[in-house]
């Protein structure tokens, strides 16, 4: 298969999910308390979903095919990040007959999302999926590959130990927010010189979903926001220092940008303008 026919099967594919796309990523998103971490599992199990469906005569019903596909990429990310993950088979037990089955709480579907990851990951995933997504029990049971009654149970423990759960806030580095201050005043006072002084020549540009650069041809990356009204903040993302981008006159964040940053100089840059439905995710504060 040429590049240019592999190409437009992956667009016609990404077009085909479209619409699955923003709750899959609501769902990654609160299995790992991240919405840049939630996004990068989205993009692992469309990955794997697209060479998958190319191994096979018929497209399957994509929501359910695709969550089970998203639940055993989060669940591999979990495990090899080490991000409180607790293996399943130690949780998915069934409840006591006759134990009364406590209600979805409205608040849980507003949690931040570093609530859920106090809960262990079957707890997390059962919660996540029926009371944010609004799955039926038999689905979910689907996605996690369990049963009903194992559902039931995880419904029941999750529930009361989410509205237990506290926020968790992580310090601000002041260097690091200084460095990323500087590079917003540059790019609102639309002082580009300036700014592409700031990239480093080995910088990689990630635009998320879209394409991806390395080195000089990054600072063709600014053309774009030099014809464009954007103005960036510093916010805390989760717990991270990013960028907001506002868009002309909005007083919130269209989306969201990563910088890493070494003695003064970009190194990476992840820019999620592609991926807006984050932002309706993202716990964040200007600081």
């Amino acid at each position: 298969m040429s590049l240019d026919v592999m190409a437009n099967a992956r667009e016609q594919f990404l077009a085909l999910v479209a619409e699955i796309r923003p709750e899959l990523h609501r769902y990654c998103a609160r299995l790992t308390g991240s919405v840049i971490d939630g996004e990068d599992i989205v993009q692992d199990a469309l990955a794997k979903g697209f060479y998958a469906l190319s191994m096979v005569t018929e497209i399957p019903p994509l929501r359910a095919w695709l969550f089970r596909i998203a639940h055993n990429a989060a669940i591999d990310y979990l495990r090899s990040h080490g991000k409180r993950f607790t293996d399943p088979s130690d949780e998915l037990d069934t409840i006591t007959p006759g134990t009364p089955e406590l209600a979805a709480d409205p608040s849980i579907m507003r949690a931040a999302l570093a609530r859920f990851v106090a809960l262990p990951v079957s707890q997390r995933s059962a919660v996540i999926l029926k009371d944010v997504l609004g799955f039926s029990l038999e689905e979910v049971a689907e996605a996690m590959a369990t049963t009903v009654p194992a559902v039931k149970a995880s419904l029941v423990r999750g529930r009361t130990r989410l509205r237990d759960a506290g926020d968790e806030m992580l310090a601000v580095d002041a260097a690091a927010k200084a460095q990323l201050d500087n590079y917003a005043a540059l790019f609102n006072a639309r002082d580009w010189p300036g700014v592409r002084a700031m990239v480093s020549e080995e910088c990689r540009l990630d635009l998320v979903s879209k394409s991806q650069r390395r080195g000089k041809t990054v600072r063709d990356y600014f053309a774009r926001y030099e014809r464009e009204s954007v103005r960036l903040a510093t916010v805390r993302l989760e717990g991270q220092l990013a960028l907001a981008a506002f868009v002309g006159d909005a007083t919130a964040p269209s989306y969201f940008i990563l910088l890493e940053l070494s003695e003064g100089k970009v190194e990476t840059i992840r820019d999620f303008r592609y991926i807006p439905y984050i932002v309706t995710e993202a716990v964040y504060e200007l600081i």
